[in-house]
């Protein structure tokens, strides 16, 4: 056993909390997990890669069944039916591609460097399966842009305001609409913020035929940024809510530590169901926990938490390991599945009632902010 492997297995029985919750029944766990994912070389500078990760839970081996070069760094991953993915650059990005089953990029999309539009890192296909929406920003004006593309060519058709600026991530309410989290801070096209104090983060939702606006919500706080959002459920659940990952702006740090990291948006209603926090007023990710929690990370102090309604106003510690970032949701094959996390040393498998499950990485590398799950067997 190698040295990091010890290490690993190590940490992953201080750091990795046994968070049950009652009335959970124990899942049965398929055998493999398949994830998209991306990632660099273990050091900084190092060259990016996406592809898919093979999750064994019986050999407890994690495998890279194929890896794409990027030519920056990537953001968000979209898996697709065929068991391909499409990745969208880091903001400011420039670029957006499809890959193949096989590691093949089969299309991509490149924006001038010299223009003011950039890629802001997410996209979401359309409830039709249609067409490919994308969050973008207009620097030149200072506006964020919703790009409608064929979903096959990638070619535009259309754009949309977001109705704010600096938008992120964007998910399907179970109508089919748009909800976009406008993050709402000033930055110059090499990404450097400016005027906070002018800041106007806001959650939106839109109309998927035309593109217009429906509704429009704001926090209390505006030094507050909207960034990651996550369904408790499926949408067309009656009891599904929607999770907002939360980052703090505020100028001083005293006030970034107590502020939340966490949203949601019930019915008509958004609003914060706790201040419990993670002392410094940033979760990176968000995914849906076991039977309507979530689960935030801050990758910055190594921590994954556990918010569950029936929790109230705590925050359970999940995980505590060093860059403890990537999140999503592992499904098993009941309705109480666990989630998956990425830390510095590997994958950690979290469930209420099955023991942690840790498997490191397969050669030295380091996982980029989000991964996603194409399929379990």
């Amino acid at each position: 056993m190698t040295t990091n492997r010890r290490r690993f297995i190590a940490a992953v029985a201080a750091g990795v909390a046994g968070s049950a919750l009652p009335g959970i029944a124990l899942a049965t766990t398929p055998r493999q997990a398949i994830v998209a994912a991306a990632w660099r070389g273990p050091n900084p500078g190092d060259p990016y890669f996406a592809g898919t990760l093979v999750a064994d839970w019986e050999t407890r081996k994690l495998d890279i069944r194929h890896a794409v070069p990027l030519p920056s760094r990537p953001h968000g991953l979209l898996p697709e039916a065929d068991g391909g993915m499409l990745v969208v650059a880091a903001r400011p990005g420039t670029w957006l591609m499809r890959c193949d089953t096989q590691g093949k990029v089969q299309q991509r999309v490149s924006l001038e460097e010299s223009s003011t539009r950039r890629f802001c890192g997410h996209a979401v296909v359309a409830a039709n399966g249609e067409v490919l929406l994308t969050t973008e920003t207009e620097y030149g004006k200072g506006r964020g842009r919703i790009g409608v593309r064929d979903r096959r060519t990638l070619q535009k058709l259309d754009e949309w305001d977001t109705h704010g600026i600096d938008p992120h991530q964007l998910a399907l309410d179970a109508a089919g609409q748009l909800i976009i989290a406008n993050g709402g801070v000033p930055r110059t096209l090499a990404d450097q913020k400016h005027d906070l104090q002018h800041m106007e983060s806001s959650l939106v939702r839109l109309d998927t035929a035309s593109g217009s606006l429906l509704r429009q919500w704001r926090l209390d706080d505006p030094r507050l940024s909207l960034r990651h959002l996550a369904w408790s459920h499926s949408p067309a659940d009656d009891e599904a809510y929607l999770g907002i990952a939360l980052q703090a702006e505020h100028d001083r740090r005293e006030q970034r530590a107590q502020a939340p990291i966490l949203a949601v948006l019930d019915g008509d209603r958004l609003f914060v169901p706790t201040r419990a926090n993670d002392g410094i007023g940033y979760a990176g990710d968000i995914a849906a926990a076991w039977n309507g929690g979530f689960v935030l990370s801050s990758n910055q102090i190594g921590l994954a938490q556990l918010w569950h309604p029936a929790a109230g106003e705590r925050m359970m510690p999940l995980v505590r390991m060093e860059e403890a970032y990537a999140l999503t949701s592992w499904r098993g094959t009941g309705s109480s599945g666990g989630v998956l996390v990425a830390t510095a040393l590997g994958l950690v498998r979290s469930h209420p009632r099955l023991k942690p499950l840790a498997l490191p990485w397969p050669q030295p590398m380091a996982l980029d902010n989000h991964w996603s799950l194409i399929s379990e067997t």
